[in-house]
């Protein structure tokens, strides 16, 4: 257990995907399966997991209103799918803040946020809750206070989708590979 939290047991109780999207999706479930169909796991991305190697679970923090949410958890979900070291698991963010609060963006609670658990169900690494070049983009935007957040949201989906979830897994990725070298 690290900071307390027994991870082991958030993962098992936590929902694989299609659990997730059947039990708890009701905002805009369209948009969550459209995305996951479309899904692919790219061949750099498979080589680059097998490099880093050992068997590796993501437990996603997630909710089923949050638009960042719709148009990653799908992409990681494909991912652990389509590579046998990977397992996903979802647990909802408003139903686990202690695990939640151990993973803060700048002080919020944002998601998604994918913890990466080693086989000792250890977090070696976290990402999210968006790609670092939208985060970017979305809080520059916020602060200039310009237009509004409906505006940038839709800007935001766009971005999701000309991306195809590339940025999601590379930076997922090079987190895990970091925890790895740094272990």
């Amino acid at each position: 257990m690290t900071d307390g939290i027994d991870y082991r047991e958030h993962w098992e109780r936590g929902l694989t995907f299609d659990r997730f999207l059947s039990e708890e999706v009701e905002k805009n479930l369209s948009l969550w399966e459209g995305i996951y169909q479309r899904a692919r796991t790219p061949e750099w991305a498979a080589r680059r997991s097998a490099v880093v190697g050992g068997r590796w679970k993501l437990l996603v923090l997630a909710e089923d209103w949050c638009g960042d949410a719709s148009n990653t958890v799908p992409v990681l979900a494909r991912f652990a799918e389509d590579l046998p070291n990977f397992e996903l698991r979802i647990i909802k963010r408003d139903e686990s803040l202690e695990v939640m609060d151990q993973f803060l963006t700048n002080g919020t609670r944002s998601i998604p946020m994918a913890i990466i658990l080693d086989e000792a169900f250890e977090p070696a690494g976290a990402w999210g809750p968006r790609p670092a070049e939208l985060q970017e983009f979305v809080i520059g935007e916020k602060a200039k206070g310009e237009r509004p957040a409906k505006e940038i949201y839709a800007d935001s989906r766009r971005w999701y989708a000309r991306d195809r979830g590339e940025a999601t897994l590379r930076e997922l990725i090079d987190t895990l590979t970091t925890a790895v070298v740094m272990s």
